[in-house]
């Protein structure tokens, strides 16, 4: 954002948070993605207005918030982190325009592996330092933020946006807990669906474009390849390796998703007779998306 358009939105926000809230409105609070915002409606019903910052069909890795967006934040009373780039970019900003909001890490306590630590191809091998971690993974390929997409590790998240809206709403207290015990149920039941949608299909491989389903393989027994690393488009090189592996393989889809162009993966799709299928990491609903997701791997291993 330019420097001055950044200042305009100072002004306003500041200028906002100065009117008053409506008697009687519920809080508002703030995530960064769709999928949070369905785990907070899910606890929260409709006694908090959940806003989310990235709308359908942008990227959380490159998306800036509006004035408007800016505006709302001045009288959130939370905001919900998830680790994704966004945070990391504007969330010093956000925190300054609103001192008092309530700032809560729902990735805190997870262990987040590399996002490109475990994948490498077949012949290649990563350089370590002395304590045995990837050269570069951090500087490079950094923390893979997608969380959200492993059942066990949203329950973790469930727990503390139960306890933050607990504490941020005491007085509702009896119906967050109630509904988030509901909530940790249906996502047993869905773990349970996935494992049986997935029984077999331990250790084998599936194409990417981006690698966000990296703790989806690693909960169900999966390999997850990617086309893009680190950011980036392959190289020729790399392009003929992952074509190589893509044949000796056998596999016959390469997973892309709305938020990033599928150039690349349509140029492997067409040297191995494939066919590229979107699948969306930022799906709204997610017990929906997460079943869908699963059987599209299912019929693409099958």
């Amino acid at each position: 954002m330019k420097r001055i358009g950044y200042f305009a939105v100072i002004f306003i926000c500041l200028f906002g948070a100065g009117m008053p809230t409506l008697a009687g409105a519920a809080p508002t609070v703030f995530v960064s993605i769709l999928p949070q915002k369905f785990f907070v409606q899910q606890i929260s019903g409709d006694l908090i207005n959940v806003e989310v910052m990235v709308p359908p069909g942008a990227s959380p890795h490159t998306y800036e918030p509006k004035p408007s967006q800016m505006r709302k934040l001045a009288e959130s009373r939370a905001y919900f982190t998830i680790g994704v780039a966004l945070e990391e970019a504007w969330l010093d900003r956000i925190t300054r325009i609103n001192p008092e909001m309530m700032v809560v890490h729902t990735e805190a306590g997870i262990d987040r592996m590399a996002m490109s630590g475990d994948h490498h191809h077949e012949g290649e091998q990563a350089e370590t330092d002395e304590h045995g971690h990837e050269q570069g993974e951090q500087a490079e390929g950094g923390l893979d933020p997608h969380i959200w997409l492993s059942p066990m590790l949203v329950k973790q998240q469930a727990e503390v946006i139960w306890t933050s809206l607990e504490a941020l709403d005491p007085e509702n207290a009896a119906a967050y807990k109630t509904n988030f015990q509901r909530f940790s149920d249906r996502i047993d039941e869905l773990d349970g669906q996935l494992k049986g949608i997935l029984e077999g299909k331990k250790g084998m491989k599936f194409m990417v474009f981006h690698p966000s389903w990296g703790y989806f393989a690693r909960g169900y027994d999966l390999v997850q390849v990617p086309v893009e690393i680190e950011g980036k488009s392959p190289k020729p090189a790399h392009l003929r390796s992952l074509i190589e592996l893509a044949r000796r393989e056998q596999i016959t889809v390469i997973f892309a998703q709305p938020q990033f162009s599928r150039k690349s993966a349509e140029v492997i799709a067409r040297e191995i007779g494939a066919q590229v299928v979107l699948i969306d990491p930022l799906g709204e609903n997610w017990f929906e998306n997460m079943t869908v997701v699963a059987n599209n791997l299912e019929a693409a291993l099958r």
